[in-house]
């Protein structure tokens, strides 16, 4: 089965220094990849690039079909008086005409991705008086509307309660049985041992493979600077030091 994304030997610079390098990896259909590593080890860097946002300063990028991008709910702006509907109506900007505003059947394949995240019942509520959980959801849904089978979320779990992480975990599992590619930034080592892959990154790429032969403590030493203790009573698992605690 092909890719539906393919990177080889990728670097990108914001005018200075390389902020990332080497990295190479596949998406294939159905498969969940977590893009695990520290504040500035390129996790942003590389979703700009696959975006678009960024010219890569060398290697290679070979998608089969679109974008789907979720950013963190937490840079959401809150006091824009929009309803979850209209956000998830956004996500028609980028398959519609600049001149055609959306009409009936947009806001019934809005309402179902609405549905598909389980909030068709708040359609017409604030944007901003939703949960830190539901707003990711809404998120999500903006994004099945764009109708891509790649989807890039950017640390999606950041600051959710366990209840609104199970929810999203769920949907995340549901979107790969259904063929889609899904990238999935974040810093929670243990969350990224789920998932069918993990990418390391500490601007450039430690490691690319299943969590199971991937997630060593060489590896995690040297994706987050040696930041790394052990947690006691749960074998092999690690912990991630913050920086100042060290």
């Amino acid at each position: 089965m092909s890719a539906l994304l393919a990177v080889e030997g990728l670097a990108a610079r914001y005018g200075g220094p390389l902020a990332l390098e080497d990295v190479s990896f596949a998406l294939d259909p159905g498969r969940r990849i977590g893009v695990l590593g520290p504040n500035g080890g390129g996790k942003t860097t590389l979703f700009r690039v696959l975006l678009g946002e960024l010219e890569p300063v060398r290697g290679s990028i070979e998608r089969h079909g679109g974008l789907g991008y979720v950013p963190q709910t937490e840079r959401s702006r809150l006091d824009y008086p929009v309803t979850a509907l209209d956000v998830a109506l956004m996500g028609t900007l980028t398959r519609l005409p600049w001149w055609r505003r959306s009409g009936r059947d947009d806001r019934r394949f809005a309402l179902a991705a609405l549905g598909r995240v389980g909030l068709e019942h708040r359609a017409r509520d604030a944007f901003g008086e939703l949960s830190g959980g539901q707003r990711q959801r809404v998120l999500v849904a903006r994004a099945l509307v764009q109708d891509t089978p790649i989807l890039l979320l950017d640390e999606p779990f950041s600051g959710l309660d366990q209840t609104s992480a199970d929810l999203l975990d769920d949907l995340l599992d549901a979107l790969a049985a259904e063929g889609r590619g899904i990238l999935i930034t974040t810093h929670d080592v243990d969350q990224a041992r789920r998932w069918d892959s993990v990418l390391c990154l500490h601007r450039r790429q430690i490691a690319f493979g299943p969590p199971e032969e991937t997630l060593t403590r060489d590896v995690l030493e040297r994706t987050y600077g040696g930041a790394i203790v052990s947690l006691p009573g749960d074998g092999d698992s690690v912990g991630i030091l913050p920086a100042h605690h060290h």
